[in-house]
């Protein structure tokens, strides 16, 4: 902007650029805006000149990023001032300060228009500038007739038709059913002959614009574009200015390229024949030079090219040159080139056969998948899957086999999917496919989808040659130390149904495949159990005669699970159980499995209905749909109509012929049950002994610590006391020991501790943590020589978490101990907060607490340290909202930024000292799970003011737009959260037990786990 003469102005900019901190230049800003105020208000005495220059101050303090919300309706004024000066900063002021839907451009509408249709070519241009900048329905009502007269005008200079074919541009592509272009193809036919390149290019982009509409009007047109491209390819008459590195106008050749493919064929042989002449001489002559700005010109204009050749279906032999380029642009070092002949050379397999020719390139390929870039390693796996055939695929799988031990977590489960289909498709003979499926589930069981095992099954099941080699595969990965759960399940099923077929082989044995089996029993998930039981059930029936301690061992675990409280274990215990004892019919109850219906993969049936631009797939669009199982068991799933709850996927692959509640035994379904990593946790009641002991009384230190969680519905949001709710009318009630709050806090930073205590009672937790599954094991210690009654315990989780909570006794013994495992799923982000609503009668003192567990989301955060290499590609490749979120701070804790570190690590967000070159800030990585989002890579920049230590600016970025704005939340309540420690209230003067901890477990033969200290 013209500064001279408006020494005000320049005084201002000064001052701003001098200020030292962002506070003195708010202050300076505030009091200037006064000052404008001051003088708007008086606007009978301002000139133009001085309106002029405090619209100017107004523009520039919008522009530094402040909230400008007065002064519009002088802005809007001076668009009618008569000189230029005036004009220019009212235009300038409106098109920035004002959208399309303000109230004071109607003010203005009658003005523009006298600009539009005046003489003054200046003022012109102002006024297509700014109807261009902001559209709106009632601009282009009103002026798109005048806009279109000076586009086709002959006496109007080249500048203000170009402007008026961009604004008309704009006001068509915001209101096509306003603006008229009935009838125009005559009239862009004519435009296209214009000499003057600028009014062509603007022209093209109106073109395309209008062909992308209705490409039926504009037949004509298309000549005129191949004589344009015929010009531009032989350099006839192209003035200097718009040579760009030696390039003719590189801009108009890609518009005027584009606006052919939205034609769908050539028909006039000339025609044809004179385009794919243009095309072949940009073909032969791009090539990859040293000079970075003439590359990305050339190439912008071959790629375009390459995409017009695919689109009119060229011969082969030009297919076959285009092919040859494409693999010289894998092999050169700049990856956006790389990037781009990749996924060109996936949409040419899409759209004509040049399978073979690829093929050619497969080695440099199958290089990329270990690019540093992992968009490039994308459409390598993409072009991959595409050239994958019979004569093929044995190599490429292999290949995506070896690569998948080293793959990002963010492309496992795209690369297991598309390796699961190839396998299935190309495969030379069953066995091989098994052994592929196989060791898909081994090296990636996390990202594996139950589709692809439930494949496996039907395959088997189908093909009697098969079950002896795929039941002793699956015998040779039981031996393996750790076995991940979807390993389970597939072994468990198949040496269930064909174990026997391995009885004269060493290790094949009925007892020794239970006993393979029943070892990994206290590692699975519950959702697991159901098919190991029909497992047993199935050795069982195999085993004739019957062994007697087989048999007594599995009529055991029935015995055992036929109180547990999932529903479905409880059924198949039962039922398996009572069926076992019935003898010889057992043979036919139990019969196999028979043959599945043929039917459709579900794999290949979903990469049929995949969008056909496989570049623009990710790892989010091939996710299988997930859907929970019915077995929470504290709280009411049913859905609101009545309907009953959905079949559990396990049901959905039942052993049992014999019908029961749970469904159809040849369903498949593309559900996902729940996983973990191989071995890390027990889940099932009976080895809760193994957990370590809970600690004793907190030394709670959260004055550096404290974690704000938000409240939960129906939860009292008051400090300690509120959190103890008395039933009935108490005149001395229980009050608890220690501070609630500061219990809850420690233990979302810690994973075992004392959520609550009274004088009757305390309740410990431990938990662990994998993934987007954790398990905590609540510990009820009565800490009184009578017993605790009425014990009442119920989740009450929010809509992300998928709780279940084992069966609570309803009487805890005289100083005993009892253990509740609870089993946790995350399923989406959220910072909301589950709760246990926990009641028991001592004598006359009935209490109810509600208290908040501690499976929080920072809980399913994994630290992760990542170097430079690594994270500013994802930071970069995550360009701004919804995934990138960026929020000022006010208000935060003073800490120094050590403190802060810790405070991120605590959360489990690494903090990556060395990623951000200044010293006053810091960057934190770390893998949320959730099973909506599987792993998603998390990352957060936090940069201080040393001046100011109580604002920060803080940016936190993923690839899922919920995660994004929940952890920004959750962050932001940490750092602006001031911990207030409250002190405890006083409690009855404890006997000396009182006060002691929980012990660790007693030994495996002291099943009460008496509390230590009180014996």
């Amino acid at each position: 902007m013209a500064l001279s003469g408006m020494r005000g102005l320049s005084v201002f900019i000064s001052d701003i650029r001098n200020c030292q901190n962002k506070e003195q230049e708010r202050l300076r800003v505030d009091k200037e805006l006064g000052n404008v105020r001051t003088r708007f208000k008086n606007e009978k005495g301002l000139t133009p000149y001085e309106k002029k220059k405090y619209v100017w101050k107004m523009l520039y303090i919008y522009m530094l990023g402040y909230d400008v919300d007065f002064g519009h309706m002088e802005a809007v004024s001076l668009i009618s001032a008569p000189k230029y000066p005036e004009k220019q900063v009212g235009y300038i002021a409106t098109s920035c300060l004002l959208n399309e839907n303000h109230d004071f451009l109607r003010l203005a509408i009658n003005t523009v228009r006298n600009d539009i249709i005046g003489r003054n070519e200046t003022f012109q241009c102002l006024a297509l500038t700014m109807v261009g900048n902001i559209g709106g329905r009632e601009f282009a009502e009103s002026l798109a007739p005048d806009v279109q007269r000076l586009l086709i005008s002959s006496s109007c200079r080249p500048l203000v038709r170009k402007k008026a074919a961009l604004c008309l541009l704009r006001l068509f592509r915001k209101n096509p059913d306003v603006v008229n272009v009935d009838g125009w193809a005559d009239r862009m036919t004519q435009l296209l002959d214009e000499r003057d390149l600028g009014i062509l290019t603007s022209s093209m982009s109106l073109l395309v614009a209008l062909v992308s509409n209705n490409h039926e009007a504009y037949w004509s047109c298309l000549p005129k574009c191949v004589k344009i491209l015929e010009r531009l390819a032989r350099n006839q008459d192209i003035p200097q200015e718009y040579t760009y590195y030696g390039i003719p106008s590189p801009w108009l050749q890609v518009k005027t390229m584009r606006a052919l493919q939205y034609f769908p064929t050539i028909e006039d042989p000339n025609t044809r024949r004179a385009l794919f002449e243009v095309l072949q001489r940009i073909l032969m002559g791009t090539d990859v030079v040293k000079n970075v700005n003439k590359n990305n010109a050339s190439h912008a204009v071959l790629f375009e090219a390459l995409s017009l050749v695919m689109h009119l279906d060229a011969e082969k032999e030009m297919m076959s040159q285009c092919v040859a380029l494409l693999g010289k642009f894998i092999a050169v070092r700049e990856p956006n080139i790389r990037y781009l002949g990749l996924e060109n050379m996936t949409r040419m397999l899409m759209v004509t056969d040049v399978q073979d020719i690829i093929k050619r390139h497969q080695a440099q390929i199958i290089a990329s998948l270990k690019d540093p870039d992992i968009s490039i390693r994308r459409r390598a796996l993409d072009l991959l899957y595409g050239m994958c055939d019979v004569s093929n695929a044995k190599d490429i799988v292999e290949e995506l086999l070896q690569y998948l031990s080293t793959a990002d977590f963010a492309m496992r489960e795209e690369l297991s999917l598309k390796a699961a289909i190839l396998a299935e498709k190309f495969a030379p003979d069953l066995s091989w496919y098994v052994d592929v499926i196989l060791q898909l589930v081994d090296k990636a069981g996390d990202f594996v989808s139950d589709d692809i095992w439930f494949r496996v099954v039907q395959f088997v099941t189908n093909n009697e040659d098969l079950q002896p080699y795929a039941a002793a595969k699956v015998r040779e990965y039981l031996d393996k130390p750790a076995v991940h759960m979807t390993m389970v399940k597939v072994s468990a099923y198949l040496l269930g149904e064909y174990g026997h077929l391995l009885a004269r082989k060493p290790g094949g044995s009925p007892k020794e495949i239970f006993s393979i089996i029943h070892d990994k029993l206290p590692t699975v998930s519950t959702s697991t159990i159901p098919i190991l039981l029909s497992s047993y059930a199935k050795i069982l029936m195999h085993t004739q005669p019957p062994d007697p301690e087989l048999q007594n061992q599995i009529w055991t675990i029935f015995n055992k699970y036929e109180s547990c409280i999932d529903v479905e274990i409880q059924q198949r215990a039962t039922e398996y159980f009572a069926l076992s004892r019935k003898g010889a019919a057992l043979m036919d109850i139990l019969a196999e499995m028979p043959k599945f219906p043929e039917r459709q993969s579900a794999l290949i049936k979903r990469a049929e209905d995949a969008e056909v631009d496989i570049a623009e797939q990710s790892a989010i669009k091939s996710r299988m749909q997930q859907h929970m199982s019915n077995a929470l068991v504290v709280t009411d799933q049913r859905p609101a109509n009545g309907m009953s709850p959905p079949v559990s996927p396990i049901a959905k692959l039942s052993l049992v012929k014999v019908p029961d509640m749970t469904g159809n035994a040849e369903e498949v379904s593309a559900d996902r049950s729940s996983t973990q990593p191989n071995g890390t946790l027990t889940s099932s009641a009976d080895v809760v002994g193994d957990l370590l002991a809970i600690e004793g009384p907190l030394a709670v230190e959260v004055h550096s610590q404290h974690i704000a969680v938000s409240g939960v519905e129906g939860v009292p949001a008051e400090a300690d006391g509120a959190a103890i709710v008395p039933i009935g009318e108490q005149t001395n009630s229980v009050q608890p020991i220690g501070n609630v709050n500061e219990r809850f806090y420690a233990l979302c930073l810690k994973d075992s501790g004392v959520l609550y205590e009274d004088p009757f009672i305390q309740i410990g937790i431990k938990a662990e943590w994998w993934a987007h599954h954790g398990r905590l094991v609540i510990f009820l210690g009565n800490k009184n020589t009578s017993p605790l009654v009425s014990v009442q315990a119920l989740i009450l989780p929010p809509a992300h978490l998928k709780m279940e909570l084992s069966l609570v006794p309803e009487t805890i013994p005289p100083r005993a101990q009892v253990q509740c495992p609870l089993e946790v799923m995350n399923l989406c982000p959220s910072r909301d907060v589950a709760v246990l609503d926990f009641s028991y009668k001592f004598g006359t003192n009935v209490v109810n607490v509600k208290l908040r567990l501690p499976a929080v989301m920072n809980k399913f955060l994994q630290p992760v340290s990542v170097s430079a290499e690594e994270f500013f590609p994802q930071w970069r490749s995550l360009s701004g909202p919804p995934l990138k979120l960026q929020e000022v701070v006010r208000g935060v804790r003073p800490l120094p930024l050590l403190e802060i570190a810790k405070l991120f690590n605590s959360f489990r967000l690494m903090v990556c000292p060395g990623l951000d070159p200044n010293p006053n800030n810091l960057v934190a990585c770390a893998t949320f799970y959730s099973e909506s989002t599987r792993a998603m890579l998390c990352l957060a920049r936090i940069e201080t003011d040393p001046a100011d230590r109580t604002q920060l600016r803080m940016t936190v970025a993923s690839g899922d737009p919920t995660l994004t704005f929940e952890l920004k939340e959750f962050i932001k309540e940490q750092l602006a959260s001031v911990p207030i420690a409250a002190p405890a209230p006083a409690a009855p003067a404890p006997a000396p037990s009182v006060t002691q901890p929980i012990a660790p477990h007693a030994p495996s033969n002291d099943p009460g786990a008496i509390l230590a200290g009180l014996l």
